[in-house]
């Protein structure tokens, strides 16, 4: 009893700072240009 008293505040926390990861990626646009890096890989840009 006294371990899940330890682990459920830790694992809020653990989940909070994944949580405010998300809303700072969304904020700075990480997923803005979601097929951008995918066609990019594709282009020649090679100048021969």
């Amino acid at each position: 009893m006294n371990g899940l008293a330890l682990l459920i505040p830790i694992a809020l926390f653990f989940g909070l700072i994944g949580l405010g990861a998300f809303f700072w990626s969304v904020r700075a646009g990480q997923y803005d240009d979601i097929d951008g890096a995918a066609m990019r890989i594709l282009l020649d840009d090679e100048e021969s």
